[in-house]
Parts: C-alpha cells; structure tokens; sequence
C-alpha cells in the first residue's frame, strides 16, 4: 500500500463531476478486472461505476473512481497503473478531472470542410470551450483550412485514404487528448480507438438516427420517400451510428429533391448540431445512462427540436384509458 499523504484537492465539489476515469484496453485474458480492481482497494479508492466489454478480441475496461480518500498521491496511482498494465500486458490510461482548465479537442476530418469550419469560428469567437490541438485526415484536403488557423495537420491516409489508426492513437496520445469530434470523418473507428475514449467521441449523422445509418444518408431518405428528414449528433460505439444520441436537428424534405438539395439544407445542421454535442459534452451537462444521455440534474438544454414547435402541434383528441374515464367520474 502507499504510504504517501493523500495530495489536497482544493474545495469539494459535486462528485458526479469528480469522478477519475481508469481506461483499460487490451487483448483480452483471465484476472484482468481482478488486478485492477485490487489494486485500488488497496489504495482506498471507491469504485463507483465498473464497465467492462469485449469486441473483436479487444477488451475494454471503464471505472470511475473516487479518489478523495485515496491514501497516495496521483503520480503515485498512475506509476502503479503503469506498472500493473506493463505486468498484464495491457495499456492502463487514468484521467482526473482537474488534471486542467481548458480541455484539448482533436478533430478528425475527411474531405467536407462545413464542420471544420464551424468548430474553427466557434473557437475564434470564443464559444467552444476547448482547444483545438490538432486536426487529423485521412486525406489532404483540409490541411489549407487548419493552416489558417494554426493548428497542426497530419495526414493519416493512403491513396485510398485508408486510415493508419495506430498513427491516430499516437497523436491522440502525443496531443494529450481530452474530446475526439468526428467532423464528417468518413471512416469507421475500431474498437481499438473507441474502447480507448469511451463517451469522448463524438460524430454527427446525417439522418435522423436510428433511421438510415451508414453511408448515403440523404440519399436512402430520398429513396424512401420521408417527408422529414434531419441529422444527429451522438457519441460513438462500437456499433456503427448506434451511439448515445446527444442532439438532433429537424427540416423538411422539399418535393422532387435531390441528395444535392439535402445537403444544402442539412449540412448547416449538422454543424450547428455538433457544436451543440460538443458544448453540451465540455459543461459537464449530460450524462451516459444504459445507453442513452440524459441531462444532468437542474441542467437546461435544447437537445431537439425548438420549443416553439410544440406549440404548433394539436393537442386533441386523445385516447382515454379505462383507468382515466374512472378517475373523472
């Protein structure tokens, strides 16, 4: 055990919002939750959330802790981390809360510059809450756009703009990521990179979620013939576009249009509702909970359609159960 002094961590504060968050990733194989698990009993760390999954041979760990009473220092926890993942051959990532004021966000893009460009306006006019460290592609073609603004590009793509993701990983580490936004990356992320940043990935979708996921979005809502279509902001799984939804964004399908015409009107959602999720992720103001986000107590948010639109909706007739007739007798 430790025999260190527990460093001050400053005034309390809800601990909710001061959980750390462990990270275990690697292949998996027998006592890996056992070791860790142990490791901070030992240390007088109380577990308060424990998740733990497997895909494609990757195992994945998350805990959230509370290190109030722990009976070490930080570094101390991390060295021992380091050491039990290095004894486990898997790769151990603890994050604190406080650990800094400002939060780094890493952006990965393709080709389509909309969203790019929205986080980079948002910054400049000092409404993001985050820093833009780096933006990573798989193709060259945004790397004018993030050189205008002075942040590091680099390109992780082949001819074919497939990715090198373990290249990701490393500039996700290099940078010391804290938020990775998906700004119409059109890649699928492995459970290698997901696992590592579990609810700190965040993509937007051109559909309404959970209808028409994957590619060609606008246009399998064309060929369905939907009257409303609309674009989603969520955090990423494993599961492809099936992520906790974070914001949606709502318009009508004009008659006779083409996958052209959608893009025209949805691409501005699909940025506004990514600033949305990414402000929404950086206040603390919602929570994961079995799979679907939820606002945090006494947080206000607009996380759909304007409110005003419920005004323009009937509000008769409805159906009166048997329970309800009884009870007006």
């Amino acid at each position: 055990m430790c025999d260190e002094r527990k460093e001050k961590t400053g005034e309390a504060v809800p601990l909710t919002r001061e959980y750390t968050e462990i990270t275990v990733v690697g292949e998996d194989d027998t006592g890996l939750i056992a070791g860790v698990t142990n490791l901070l009993f030992e240390r007088g760390i109380n577990i308060e959330d424990l998740n733990q999954a497997v895909r494609d041979d990757v195992f994945r760990m998350t805990t959230r802790v509370d290190t109030s009473e722990m009976v070490c220092t930080r570094e101390k926890l991390r060295k021992d981390l380091d050491e039990l993942g290095d004894d486990l051959g898997v790769d151990v990532r603890v994050r604190f809360p406080s650990d800094r004021e400002a939060q780094r966000m890493a952006v990965l893009v393709t080709k389509e510059s909309h969203c790019l460009e929205a986080i980079f306006d948002a910054q400049n006019e000092d409404e993001l809450g985050a820093e833009v460290s780096v933006v990573i592609g798989n193709h060259s073609e945004l790397k004018r756009l993030a050189d205008e603004h002075d942040v590091p590009f680099h390109d992780v793509g082949d001819e074919k703009g497939t990715p090198d993701e373990g290249r990701i990983l490393e500039l996700l580490e290099e940078y010391d990521i804290d938020l990775v936004v998906l700004a119409r990356y059109m890649r699928i992320l492995s459970p290698d990179v997901v696992f590592r940043y579990e609810n700190r990935i965040i993509n937007v979708h051109p559909s309404l979620l959970p209808s028409f996921p994957g590619a060609e979005a606008y246009m399998q809502a064309i060929e369905e013939g939907v009257r409303v279509a609309g674009v989603t902001a969520h955090y990423v799984t494993t599961d492809l576009d099936q992520g906790p939804i974070i914001a949606q964004r709502v318009f009508n399908v004009p008659p006779e249009a083409e996958v052209e015409d959608l893009q025209g009107i949805g691409q501005p959602l699909e940025a506004d509702a990514l600033l949305e999720a990414i402000d929404l992720h950086l206040k603390d103001k919602i929570a994961v909970h079995r799979g679907r986000t939820q606002l945090r107590d006494g947080e206000e948010a607009r996380l759909g359609a304007p409110e005003r639109l419920n005004e323009m909706l009937p509000d008769e007739p409805r159906d009166r159960s048997p329970v309800d007739a009884r009870a007006e007798e």
